[in-house]
């Protein structure tokens, strides 16, 4: 259901900067990311070696990202790259210049809100919360609030593939909703080789295919929007440098795709980089994805392009 944000809660009035403070960040997301999603981590199976295919990547070009942006969300329209941000009292929704990694303009959360997944319907831009079982509605022109939406559960990640909205919430289930009136209208467990693939972050709907990050993986899941099924896994490890590591970064989350020139964009929480990549076939064995944030090391495989 759509209505009016409440009073003094919603985004506020759009502004130039937004600073933050690391520590706090820190601090906030041990205590409610690690507090409250222990129990889902405890009872979920964790992610085998896969049995579809996985591919590599190379590095076309890297553009700068802030690295106070805890990024949740991240979408390419219309020659425009737009972020969610998450964490309490440090979300927002901006338009961001992709060639110098800077703010053109934002619409700041309230304080108790804490932003997460985000895409484009229209005219619009449609950004979930975590925990607050309600979205905004924004002009995309002027990143003006036109609206509020109602969904259950918590809100992770959200694309669409022209007819639907896909929202994924932490588990190994994609929702489907109405873009409309918001209501859901169907649900798909996301599995490999029978297998469920749980944490299912931000999400991106790529020629045909919803890629998918994993929370504290270095891996995008390709999901089949018809079957569930994971068509495939691309291997990001070794993203970031030894030099981007001397500053204080989270997991890899943040995949936007520009149709009109076929160029994938991906990043993190708090990295100082956005990569623009291609996807390629990796040689040798394929390795688990692991169980921490994508940050360290080199590639697991050689890619051949």
């Amino acid at each position: 259901m759509c209505g009016s944000p409440r009073s003094g809660s919603g985004p506020s009035s759009i502004v130039s900067e937004h600073n933050t403070l690391r520590a706090r960040h820190r601090w906030t997301i041990d205590r409610l990311v690690g507090g409250a999603l222990f129990g889902i981590l405890a009872v979920a199976a964790p992610l085998s070696p896969a049995d579809a295919p996985v591919y590599g990547y190379r590095v076309v070009r890297e553009y700068p990202h802030d690295p106070s942006a805890f990024t949740q969300g991240l979408v390419y329209v219309d020659g425009h790259l737009y972020e969610s941000t998450g964490l309490e009292g440090a979300s927002s929704l901006r338009q961001v210049d992709l060639e110098t990694g800077k703010v053109i303009r934002q619409r700041v959360l309230g304080p108790d809100e804490f932003g997460e997944g985000l895409t484009d319907w229209g005219k619009r831009l449609l950004q979930l919360t975590w925990t607050g079982m309600r979205g905004f509605i924004y002009e995309r022109a002027s990143l003006a609030v036109s609206g509020t939406f109602r969904y259950a559960g918590e809100g992770w990640g959200l694309t669409h593939d022209g007819r639907r909205l896909i929202l994924s919430d932490g588990t190994a289930v994609l929702r489907f909703l109405d873009p409309e009136t918001f209501r859901e209208i169907g649900r798909l467990p996301v599995h490999d080789e029978g297998r469920a693939v749980p944490r299912l972050n931000e999400l991106e709907y790529v020629r045909g295919e919803v890629y998918a990050n994993v929370w504290q993986s270095d891996r995008v899941a390709r999901v089949s929007p018809e079957t569930g099924a994971v068509l495939g896994w691309i291997d990001l490890t070794g993203l970031l440098s030894a030099a981007d590591l001397r500053h204080p970064v989270d997991v890899l989350n943040g995949i936007a795709y520009d149709p009109g020139r076929e160029r994938l964009f991906v990043t993190g929480k708090w990295w100082p980089k956005l990569f623009e990549i291609i996807v390629g076939p990796a040689e040798g064995p394929a390795a688990s994805p692991p169980d921490r944030p994508g940050t360290s090391g080199a590639p697991s495989q050689d890619v051949d392009f």
